[in-house]
């Protein structure tokens, strides 16, 4: 196979050489313009979400039905999540000089269940992959429970939580890898207020899927010198009239999430067409000029694109899997348009619009 892959490589070389002496290089090369012909493309619709552990404590999680009934509407094959993988934060926990903070902050403690099953996060890994790859069209309980436990030692709760979901209410009960920590965990998972469990997960369960894709990147997270100096040119930078705009407005779409239709109304206006450029002008473009000579915000501005860079590519390669499919995407706010743009480059990536799923009724 590697020797296929290099021919292949050197013959694309070599016929990009040829190409360039016939024809000069056109700086307006764009991968995305040239679409799969054939078939179906892989379809993506990206979400953009409050994160709902900072709504107010008055909201009502049952409100998500409607959007919920307009997103399973869409059939989605597959669910990505703004979470972190647990390949990577084991990648982070080799460097704590770097990212100590960062695996404090967005990885899971696998220990519970790493005692449980004895098994590490990449042992743990390598048995999801080959149960999945085995998997039954109707798999029975223990085998359910099973794979939950395994989905907690890899660091993946959010699709150990769909195998938990997936089961009947007198099926959810130690054993099987489960022991009674782990279950305690799981059914507060269920109800954590958090969209990678409210939506996601109760979503992938419903539409009978068996897990969720983690595509969160958080290997651009650095340490700066002067934390102080770094806070406060941000923070500048971000004192502009869009900022104030894109408060008010926030404001004014939370005090109204009292019902289901109220909640789709949030959801449609962090997805309206210029929501993406309200941010761009709120946050990373007023970064982007802000005039420390430290040039704080251009560092800012760097790693927020390489993060979404690498949450794009992530994405990707979990489509690649299953060509032709469906992917929603569910991410906060800011980051939909950026992705939106980086994904459009895919040969093989249509850009589904959220326009018609959530319509008012």
């Amino acid at each position: 196979m590697q020797r296929l892959i290099a021919g292949i490589l050197v013959a694309a070389v070599v016929h990009g050489y040829v190409g360039a002496a016939e024809a000069p290089v056109s700086s307006q090369f764009k991968p995305g313009a040239w679409k799969l012909q054939r078939g179906s493309s892989n379809e993506v619709l990206v979400l953009g979400t409050a994160h709902l552990s900072q709504l107010p404590k008055t909201f009502d999680p049952a409100n998500l039905s409607l959007l919920m009934d307009r997103l399973a509407s869409w059939q989605p094959k597959a669910i990505a999540i703004e979470a972190l993988s647990g390949p990577q934060c084991a990648f982070m926990r080799a460097y704590p000089e770097r990212y100590a903070d960062t695996v404090k902050t967005y990885c899971w403690d696998t220990a519970p269940a790493a005692s449980a099953t004895g098994l590490d996060v990449p042992a743990a890994t390598a048995q999801v992959d080959r149960l999945l790859a085995a998997w039954p069209s109707a798999p029975s309980a223990a085998q359910r429970r099973k794979l939950a436990s395994l989905f907690l030692a890899a660091g993946e709760r959010a699709s150990a939580t769909v195998q938990w979901l997936r089961l009947s209410a007198e099926e959810r009960h130690a054993g099987d890898g489960l022991n009674d920590q782990l279950v305690e965990i799981l059914e507060k998972l269920r109800s954590k207020r958090n969209e990678d469990y409210l939506i996601a997960a109760q979503l992938a369960a419903r539409c009978g899927h068996e897990r969720v894709y983690p595509m969160d990147d958080h290997t651009s997270d650095f340490d700066v010198a002067d934390e102080k100096a770094y806070g406060a040119a941000i923070m500048k930078a971000w004192d502009n009239s869009y900022s104030a705009a894109r408060k008010r407005q926030d404001d004014a779409l939370r005090a109204d999430l009292a019902t289901p239709a109220g909640v789709l109304a949030m959801y449609r206006a962090h997805n309206a067409a210029g929501a993406a450029e309200q941010v761009l002008h709120a946050d990373f473009g007023a970064a982007l000029e802000e005039p420390s000579p430290q040039h704080f915000g251009r560092t800012y501005v760097g790693a927020w694109e390489t993060r979404n860079l690498r949450m794009a590519s992530n994405i990707r390669e979990a489509m690649s899997a299953r060509p032709g499919g469906r992917m929603l995407v569910i991410v906060g706010a800011s980051h939909k348009g950026y992705l939106e743009a980086y994904l459009d480059q895919m040969q093989d990536a249509r850009i589904i619009s959220t326009d018609a799923i959530l319509r008012a009724e």
